[in-house]
């Protein structure tokens, strides 16, 4: 009854009850014989196809299955790419939260440092006016998890991966440090380290946050559109692969 409820839902709500509304209108306009009607046909399927977990859950699953953690870390530096943040938003020790892709990035580079004791540094602007600067909220949560002050760098000036890479690059030459170990989002990490390769640094991918388990199962519910699909994630990440791969 649960799985029942909730797959009725998803067409009682956006964007799954728009498109019942764009179908109905759809065979209206067919059934009149308005070529309108063929089109709008073919917008509102392609519209439920990008709108189901199921498509969804495989594009993401696609862009993180690229890379895996590696069993040995080699490198002389952890870089943390940021991911979003709040900037006012009540927090233990200050003001500002990261996002929940960025608090995953966190948490593995915290992990990662206990581990290597290698130095982090944290890439990462205010993208927004209304957004927190995320560098600087990475580097007081790491030391809220025991990551020494002094073997956290904060990059602060970025506001998209290319900048990431090489302003953190910029870091690294005056520290001579070459070999960086990049922890982002498994779905983020090809153009991550596409992004380096161009800025002259070949990254260690250390992807984590991921999204879907490996193991996609289908199931009725997969086939219920929903706002919070990944499909919008996904196809950003292949639109900046695929402009990338237009300038090399």
């Amino acid at each position: 009854m649960l799985y029942i409820t909730k797959f009725v839902y998803g067409f009682l709500l956006p964007p799954g009850i728009f498109i019942l509304a764009l179908l109905w209108l759809s065979i209206r306009l067919y059934r009149q014989g308005r070529w309108e009607g063929k089109l709008l046909t073919l917008v509102t399927i392609g519209l439920y196809v990008f709108s189901t977990p199921y498509v969804g859950d495989r594009l993401i699953h696609s862009l993180e299955a690229r890379y895996e953690p590696p069993e040995v870390v080699k490198g002389d530096v952890i870089v943390m790419l940021g991911g979003g943040a709040t900037s006012d938003t009540p927090d233990i020790t200050g003001e500002g939260h990261l996002s929940g892709s960025a608090a995953n990035r966190l948490l593995t580079a915290a992990r990662l440092y206990h581990e290597t004791k290698l130095p982090v540094i944290v890439s990462g602007g205010s993208v927004y006016s209304d957004s927190g600067l995320e560098a600087d909220i990475a580097k007081r949560q790491l030391i809220d998890l025991g990551v020494p002050k002094e073997n956290i760098l904060t990059e602060t000036r970025s506001l998209n991966t290319k900048q990431n890479a090489l302003y953190t690059k910029e870091i690294m030459d005056k520290q001579k440090w070459e070999r960086p170990i990049v922890v982002t989002s498994a779905f983020h990490m090809e153009r991550a380290v596409r992004n380096f390769a161009q800025a002259g640094l070949k990254a260690q991918p250390y992807p984590t946050d991921y999204k879907k388990s490996f193991a996609l199962e289908a199931h009725p519910n997969n086939f219920v559109p929903t706002s919070s699909t990944y499909t919008g994630i996904a196809l950003k990440e292949y639109l900046g692969i695929l402009t990338m791969s237009l300038q090399w």
